[in-house]
């Protein structure tokens, strides 16, 4: 069967700025989509209209174009974490409030599959920027609390709800699937679960029986 070709479509020149950020959204759809193995100076060329070579003169390599899509994504994640600090500090922070600001940078904001991602090509330091937003989110969870006790329970508590909302923007809804969940059902549990890190600092309310 005969194949219609596309209508040809005039190219805009594009500045170098416009076309790294261009090329960068390309990359996080194809990740997000597709998987790592999709973010390629190919691909993002057929997404953004442009030519190998073209790409390659402006990420250099397919490389530099992960390891940019990486930056860009890991910035994207701390300034998630830092939104999450200034409610905290604004006290208009509920527990709720708290676990879906978290769960969406991991999951809307495809920190999740990034995380994965980094961590499986062994390029660690990537991460090194989201410590700081790491630690400010506890010193804020701390300073709310205004208890000595507290540290420990705080990074507990972050350990979690990070290691729940990376595992819940990876296999999440696989999981979900098997186990007839639906798709807030592990933001309703660390929602619920928060307080009870924290209520003998007084940070949160004791949860509502169910």
């Amino acid at each position: 069967m005969y194949k219609q070709a596309r209508p040809h479509q005039k190219r805009r020149k594009r500045s170098g700025a416009e076309v790294r950020e261009e090329g960068l959204a390309a990359a996080r759809r194809l990740l997000l989509d597709r998987g790592p193995a999709a973010v390629t100076l190919a691909n993002i060329g057929e997404e953004i209209g442009m030519s190998h070579a073209n790409v390659i003169h402006h990420f250099g390599s397919a490389a530099g174009l992960q390891s940019s899509l990486m930056g860009s994504m890991v910035a994207d994640l701390t300034t998630a974490l830092d939104d999450v600090v200034d409610l905290l500090q604004t006290d208009t922070a509920a527990p709720r409030t708290i676990a879906d600001r978290v769960f969406d940078a991991f999951g809307k904001g495809g920190a999740g599959q990034l995380a994965a991602w980094i961590v499986l090509s062994g390029d660690v330091g990537q991460l090194d920027p989201v410590r700081k937003a790491v630690r400010e989110l506890v010193d804020a969870l701390i300073a709310r609390s205004q208890q000595e006790a507290a540290p420990e329970r705080v990074r507990a508590l972050v350990m979690m709800m990070a290691v729940c909302a990376f595992g819940d923007a990876v296999i999440g809804p696989h999981l979900r699937a098997m186990l007839d969940q639906g798709d807030d059902a592990m933001r309703d549990l660390v929602a619920h679960i928060l307080p009870l890190f924290l209520v003998p600092s007084g940070l949160f309310p004791p949860p509502e029986p169910a």
